[in-house]
């Protein structure tokens, strides 16, 4: 009887083992847990590969298609305001070819064969580079106006088929490098706001685009005092109205504003990059996303690979390090489900974070096809759950719709459905050649 007894155990024990083994090697890890094969390649979305209709189908614009995409923010499913650095030409890819005169092995293209951020206007974008020859410079390494890009349809919205339904020609004269475009969800009026890092100011314009209500900041003069930034990037709003600036590329500061637009505090110190570790020190401020529940600052300091969080009045409360190299954060946003997403400029992926910092979830994939990501540099989510991504890379911008059965983890969340905004007509101005002939 010992023996059976005995015999009875072990065998409990093995049917208990194999059970937990089998819910285990069954336990799905991916996006849409009930998928047979697959590997999330987009992650818990699929690519809409006609959104947004190419510029190429606007009345006279057949030869131009987007430029570097700056920034894109969702109003509404149906719509979406992009921002992007004028145009550049319509052209498929070259033909294969070797490259011995340049030297041995070498051959064009060996995989995405243009990029936007370098084509596109202006030049001298990046960090502790001068705005005030942005221009000139392009020009002085052999970009010619007109032929090699043009600066037309700076601010774009689009619908829910991709549709071009207002375009904000009668602006594009005034920026330089329109960098991120935004609005405040609790504004009734909703106006938009734009950072133009290369004018060192940020516009508000009413919703329809027709009257630019207020500037901040000293239109083509940078400094870091209450009137002045040096090459801002993002801001972000706290639930009273008051909100915060990134500055910037060139500045190493936030600053916070009322709702009004009247200064209020700034924090921050020149950092030693890339290994900067003391609080409030930053090297490049290239995001600011707020805590909704909080108030929380979140702040992008990207030449020390760190997100650094303050209190609404600037106290430094902890941080997080992205990684070692190549990481490299563009932006990010913070969802009202209270998750930091963020794009990667190097590794090509979207991150999810808890505001505590622990690492969740990543996605992307590599390329300039329908659904590959190459220097997202805007992210945005409409209240359909629907995604929608800026590149400057590969130019121009992409939806990515929720698919179905995905698990909700790997979703990012969207606003609450809000009431539809008034619609104004498409206009079209030819005034980029007057503009650009002035610098």
């Amino acid at each position: 009887m010992k023996k059976l007894h005995y015999s009875m155990i072990i065998f409990a024990s093995f049917i208990v083992q194999y059970s937990t083994f089998a819910q285990h090697t069954t336990d799905s890890m991916a996006a849409v847990p009930s998928d047979l094969g697959n590997q999330d390649v987009f992650g818990a979305y699929n690519i809409d590969p006609n959104w947004p209709v190419d510029l190429t189908n606007i009345e006279g614009h057949s030869d131009w298609t987007f430029g570097a995409g700056q920034s894109i923010f969702a109003e509404s499913s149906d719509r979406i305001f992009a921002l992007q650095r004028g145009e550049i030409p319509a052209m498929n890819a070259p033909a294969f070819r070797v490259l011995p005169e340049i030297g041995p092995s070498l051959s064009f293209p060996t995989g995405p064969w243009r990029n936007a951020t370098r084509a596109a206007l202006p030049a001298n974008g990046g960090t502790t580079q001068i705005a005030e020859k942005g221009i000139t410079d392009w020009i002085a390494r052999g970009g010619r106006l007109g032929i090699d890009a043009r600066w037309e349809h700076c601010i774009l919205v689009f619908n829910s088929d991709g549709e071009l339904i207002e375009a904000w020609t009668q602006w594009d004269s005034m920026l330089q490098r329109p960098h991120h475009v935004t609005i405040n969800p609790n504004d009734p009026e909703k106006h938009v706001w734009i950072v133009d890092d290369h004018k060192h100011v940020i516009h508000k314009f009413t919703n329809d685009g027709s009257t630019l209500v207020q500037t901040i900041g000293t239109y083509g003069e940078p400094g870091a005092d209450e009137t002045h930034f040096n090459r801002p990037t993002f801001l972000a709003f706290l639930s009273d109205g008051s909100f915060v600036v990134a500055d910037g590329y060139n500045g190493n500061r936030v600053v916070k504003f009322d709702a009004d637009g009247n200064y209020l505090i700034s924090w921050g110190e020149l950092g030693n990059p890339p290994s900067e570790n003391r609080p409030g020190y930053f090297n490049n401020v290239h995001g600011v996303a707020v805590d909704p529940l909080t108030n929380n600052i979140f702040v992008n300091d990207r030449g020390n690979r760190r997100i650094q969080v303050f209190d609404q009045n600037g106290n430094y409360l902890y941080e997080w390090s992205i990684g070692p190299a190549p990481a490299n954060l563009h932006m990010f946003i913070i969802t009202p489900d209270r998750y930091l997403w963020a794009a990667d400029r190097s590794t090509n992926k979207i991150l999810k974070y808890d505001l505590e910092g622990n690492f969740l979830y990543s996605f992307g994939t590599y390329g300039d096809f329908p659904g590959g990501m190459r220097g997202v540099h805007g992210l945005a989510v409409d209240e359909d759950g629907n995604l929608y991504i800026a590149e400057v890379d590969n130019g121009g911008f992409q939806k990515f719709t929720p698919r179905l059965g995905a698990n909700s983890d790997f979703l990012i969340t969207g606003p609450e459905p809000s009431s539809p905004p008034a619609r104004r007509p498409i206009v079209y101005e030819e005034d980029w050649r007057d503009f650009w002939s002035d610098e």
